[in-house]
């Protein structure tokens, strides 16, 4: 009997094993392609005879399609069943990859980015929600500190992998492998999903909503697009009338979300403590990363002559550090705790202040930066939610993420594009990151120990 059981607990464990495998392999294959086209970029670029800012809609037509859907993704796992949604999603990844890897020209290449961020977006949200029905007790921490690892992996592995492809010219295929390497990825995931999840039934509680869905997609390229394309148009009026119509339409999808029953996004969560201070120093620290990703890339191939696999690796200190750092950050006494997201993005200032003149030190300091602040702000900023309100505010967290990228490719994209000047760039990157110190520092205080605290932990 004791053999029997024992056989019946690995052959759990196996299964749990391989489940967790499948949903890590596709939240691994979305985030690789938030930044595995930035080395692609001047190839993309040369290949096309395509402007600057059609490279920009390359690398943000993913991350806006993929934000503004991303929590419509998570109720269409609810109305028709997670493990449904991430497979159909799976899939269209795939054939959006498989597009993109065979698009003719620019214009096809930006629409079927838009359809892969779409895909994401179905896909990602299943991921969480299927290891939390799947997992429990201490298997669920295994997973939940895998997915963790996954997260600070995919995208930093997405810079590397891209120089490598790219610089491997397979078959004189030049960037195109950047996006069909997904292919078999989503190929596996097709055959082992059905295999390796049990179906669930649908839970939904709350409605789609539509119109939400479609206000902020408006409201969002009406004021992305001219911001790309203004500074290559010379800024005629239409650019600012569109910017101008886009805050009004964000004004009213405030409005609309404040009086609808079932919200895209419950604006109310922003009245928990710390919350706002966390969301403001998200922004902060991705839209400095985001412009980052994108000028330095560019500067090193453009400017500085390097070829696409040397510009991937030049990221390794920063990956390096990223991760060791984003792993071992809880060693640091939880006294402490408050204080790593302020010193975390004081080291991203230094090293995107110091680029230009300490490569590769810079970069060790940036991504030891980025390791010891973003695990910690997304707990720190969700810490005083209420329970029934978490889901909410993780979606507006995940949603600025996303956006916050979107706004550092456009704005320190457009500032690089137009001035051809790193420097200048990298001293306004390094100045968004420095406003990200202030609004941790009000995190910070919301975080740090009372002394009944420190109290009762010592006793």
């Amino acid at each position: 009997m004791t053999v029997l059981t024992t056989d019946r607990a690995v052959d759990a464990g196996t299964r749990r094993g391989l489940m967790l495998a499948v949903l890590l392999l596709g939240q691994f294959m979305a985030l690789l392609d938030t930044s595995i086209v930035n080395v692609a970029m001047p190839a993309i670029g040369s290949g096309f005879h395509a402007s600057g800012a059609w490279l920009q809609l390359v690398v943000g037509g993913y991350l806006v399609a993929y934000a503004m859907t991303l929590i419509t993704g998570a109720r269409l796992g609810d109305l028709f069943g997670r493990r449904r949604m991430y497979l159909t999603g799976a899939i269209l990844f795939t054939l959006a990859s498989l597009a993109c890897g065979l698009a003719p020209a620019v214009l096809p290449l930006v629409l079927f980015r838009f359809v892969q961020g779409v895909a994401a977006a179905v896909m990602v949200p299943q991921i969480m929600s299927l290891i939390q029905a799947h997992f429990a007790g201490p298997a669920r921490a295994k997973a939940l500190s895998a997915y963790g690892v996954t997260l600070s992996a995919g995208q930093i592995a997405g810079l590397i992998a891209g120089g490598l492809l790219v610089g491997a010219n397979i078959l004189g295929s030049g960037w195109r492998p950047v996006f069909l390497v997904n292919v078999p990825v989503g190929i596996c995931l097709a055959i082992l999903v059905p295999r390796s999840i049990p179906a669930d039934r649908p839970t939904a509680t709350r409605r789609l909503d539509v119109t939400g869905l479609a206000l902020s997609t408006c409201a969002v390229l009406l004021m992305v697009l001219p911001a790309v394309v203004g500074h290559e148009l010379g800024w005629p009026v239409w650019t600012f009338g569109c910017i101008a119509a886009g805050v009004v339409v964000a004004a009213v999808f405030v409005r609309f979300e404040r009086r609808t029953a079932d919200p895209l996004l419950n604006l109310e969560v922003l009245r928990a403590r710390g919350l706002p201070a966390g969301l403001l120093t998200m922004v902060c620290m991705l839209l400095a990363m985001g412009g980052f990703l994108f000028a330095f890339t560019l500067h090193l191939q453009t400017e500085l002559g390097e070829s696409a696999m040397r510009a991937g690796l030049t990221w390794l200190p920063f990956a390096v550090t990223f991760g060791l750092v984003g792993y071992f950050w809880r060693l640091v006494p939880s006294r402490l705790h408050h204080l790593v997201v302020p010193v975390g993005l004081a080291l991203c200032t230094l090293g995107y202040a110091g680029i230009g003149s300490f490569q590769w030190p810079a970069l060790l300091l940036a991504g030891a930066g980025m390791g010891l602040s973003a695990s910690p702000l997304v707990t720190q900023s969700l810490a005083h939610v209420p329970l029934p309100r978490a889901a909410d505010a993780s979606g507006i967290l995940t949603t600025a993420m996303q956006l916050s990228q979107v706004g550092g490719v456009t704005i320190f994209g457009t500032l690089y594009l137009s001035t051809h000047s790193f420097p200048a760039t990298s001293r306004a990157v390094a100045l968004a990151a420095a406003i990200g110190i202030v609004a941790a520092g009000f995190l910070a205080r919301t975080g740090r120990p009372t002394a009944g605290r420190r109290r009762g932990a010592s006793s």
